[in-house]
């Protein structure tokens, strides 16, 4: 069971920019709690990367303040990807890692989350003695111990080596066509050098941030235009990260979108057909049916976690599997790195493709989806309205309706103020109807609750 906690969520803290948490003042505290808590003896280095979305340099600024403060050093990362600083953080032995980013959210959102010195996200039990700190006055360490800041020149250059070492040698990427979508964030000056030093022929969209485009009708959310631009160009594939770089989803050389439990079955599949899976795979509550379907199939063990990488990370940790992730394109290879992380999924996928001599398009088909109906419902207080009886009601006769033909998941999202609402089935005009249902009676109790 996860402790309840006032600033943090699944992801870290995040919010719409301006609005507490999500502001200066808070976050000059929050880089003091933390120095408060993970320096070691009063001293230690910490790392601050973000995305490219404009509020970064002002949430960073105070981040480092406090930081400095509490004593401890600061390297400071520019531009960076959430899995890049989870890297840098362990490579340089950092007490702890920080991202500014709100991943694939507006540029208007923005979230602060933090690596360990292994660069893994920090335990429960640690984001609430930093909540708990937050509660109490803040002082500075002594003049002679304030710490430093300055900049790691060569963040990127380390971190771009690092994403290349984990392509399967003696393959490389010599007479693939690639299309990579940026979506104007934080992989834009990584992921264009990675795929080119590697061989292949890359053309590049969505690399240009301007503080305000990160992920708007771009990258893994929004993969319209990446579709239409390996279409116009002829490329074997095209390849989407979100604003901060740890989520991917592919296109196919037919102008298909690959999503990520695909990406995760064609993975599974390699590592299996090379022998190299330890255990099995650890999906969500939210994976196609089909991706269950087809493990079984192979015989490959598969286990749900709850919704949320963390939650994938614990079950890895439980059963000692390294690989798993979600629909959305958050792909963890513990083989590789710590975090889930797109351009490393990325590189496993390509690693599959050289390995299998066969496209993506191939590759995919030994998965067969089951239809989904997603639907996001806006509400302030999801998780109060999904326990709700009058919800609960509606949804417990239509899981009797639907009875071995499909599946149903509610829940109240993490990281925005919205229901998820996904109905799974056979027959997509049933779910579809399922699903509007659902939505329906959870936008009604929302308003009698509000």
């Amino acid at each position: 069971m996860s402790v309840q906690r006032k600033y943090f969520g699944t992801d870290g803290i995040r919010g719409r920019t301006g609005v507490p948490p999500i502001t200066a003042e808070f976050a000059l505290k929050l880089g003091w709690a933390v120095g408060k808590i993970l320096a070691q003896d009063g001293r230690g280095t910490v790392l601050i990367g973000k995305d490219t979305r404009i509020s970064g340099y002002m949430l960073s600024a105070a981040l480092e303040a406090g930081l400095i403060a509490s004593g401890l050093d600061v390297f400071l990362l520019g531009p960076m990807p959430t899995p890049g600083v989870s890297y840098l953080t362990r490579s340089v032995g950092a007490q702890v890692g920080v991202v500014v980013s709100a991943s694939h959210n507006p540029y208007y959102d923005n979230g602060i989350k933090f690596f360990s010195a292994e660069g893994k996200k920090l335990p429960d039990a640690i984001e609430c003695n930093i909540e708990n700190l937050l509660d109490s006055p803040m002082t500075m360490v002594e003049a002679h111990n304030i710490g430093r800041a300055k900049f790691m020149e060569d963040a990127a250059g380390r971190y771009i080596e690092f994403c290349k070492s984990t392509f399967l040698k003696p393959h490389d990427l010599k007479g693939i066509k690639v299309v990579i979508d940026c979506a104007n964030g934080a992989t834009y000056h990584i992921a264009p050098h990675v795929f080119t030093e590697l061989g292949a022929d890359v053309i590049v969209i969505h690399h240009q941030p301007d503080g305000f485009n990160i992920n708007e009708n771009c990258g893994s959310t929004h993969p319209a235009s990446l579709q239409k631009a390996v279409l116009q160009h002829q490329a074997e594939i095209g390849i989407a990260f979100d604003g901060d770089g740890d989520r991917v989803i592919f296109v196919d050389h037919k102008g298909e979108v690959v999503d990520g439990d695909e990406l995760l079955f064609v993975i599974a599949r390699s590592y299996h057909d090379r022998q190299i899976l330890n255990g099995g795979v650890v999906g969500t509550q939210m994976s196609n049916l089909g991706l269950e379907k087809a493990f079984n199939d192979l015989k490959i063990p598969f286990m749900r976690s709850q919704v949320g990488d963390r939650y994938v990370m614990d079950a890895l940790a439980q059963t000692g599997w390294q690989l798993g992730g979600e629909g959305s394109g958050h792909i963890i290879c513990l083989d590789k790195t710590t975090t889930g992380d797109g351009i490393v999924c990325a590189l496993q996928v390509l690693t599959a493709l050289c390995h299998s001599n066969k496209t993506l398009h191939e590759l995919k088909k030994g998965m067969t989806k089951c239809a989904q109906i997603l639907l996001n419902v806006p509400v302030s207080n999801g998780a109060e309205i999904v326990t709700d009886s009058r919800v609960q009601l509606v949804l417990q006769q239509l899981e009797k309706d639907l009875q071995n033909n499909g599946r149903i998941l509610l829940r109240a999202s993490g990281t925005e103020p919205l229901v998820r609402v996904m109905v799974e089935g056979n027959d997509k005009a049933i779910i579809r109807q399922a699903a509007e249902e659902i939505a329906e009676i959870v936008e009604k109790v929302a308003k009698k609750v509000t």
